[in-house]
């Protein structure tokens, strides 16, 4: 008799799940906010959706039809770049990595210190967290769009933090799925 080998995370099919196992599996897709997988799973998970990019493509749907509070609230949910969370080893697992991806766990004390004077000022001039998809960048390359979106009205600003809110959901989706 064979025995099979318990599924690989490749094996996902969303589609086959009931909403609690769904919502467990892709709560953390988007960070602190399982609204967006209840709410596609309650839209409907088909099997269109049980590829990394279907399913982007139901989450970012229910976040873009999402009021603007709650859009808010996802990007609030982001911990501050290299930020106390990080140092007291509090992110979540995915932030964990996705920071690390980009050297963000082995800064110099005068990197660390350039990064809480950026990120002081960032929530101080929009309200929100400075959202970046790491996996996309370096440190320099971090450091950089931090500057010049520091620039950027609270409009353009509160989009490109949506934007890049949907780039991290992409890569994480692409991790679990693929």
């Amino acid at each position: 008799m064979l025995l099979r080998a318990p599924a690989e995370t490749s094996d996902l099919r969303p589609s086959k799940m009931d909403r609690p196992t769904f919502v467990e599996t892709f709560s953390g897709i988007f960070e602190h906010s399982a609204w967006i997988a209840e709410r596609a799973f309650d839209t409907g998970i088909g099997p269109d959706q049980d590829s990394a990019m279907g399913l982007h493509a139901a989450f970012v749907d229910q976040f873009r039809r999402a009021a603007e509070e709650d859009r808010l609230g996802v990007l609030t949910a982001h911990p501050d770049l290299a930020g106390k969370l990080a140092q007291a080893r509090r992110l979540t697992p995915a932030s964990t990595s996705e920071q690390a991806s980009a050297g963000l766990d082995a800064l110099t004390d005068e990197e660390r210190e350039t990064f809480a004077d950026l990120n002081a000022a960032y929530v101080a001039r929009f309200g929100f967290p400075f959202i970046i998809a790491v996996r996309d960048h370096d440190k320099a390359g971090i450091l950089s769009a931090f500057r010049t979106r520091l620039g950027n009205t609270f409009e353009e600003e509160r989009a490109e933090a949506c934007h890049q809110v949907e780039r991290i959901a992409a890569h994480r989706l692409r991790e679990r799925l693929s």
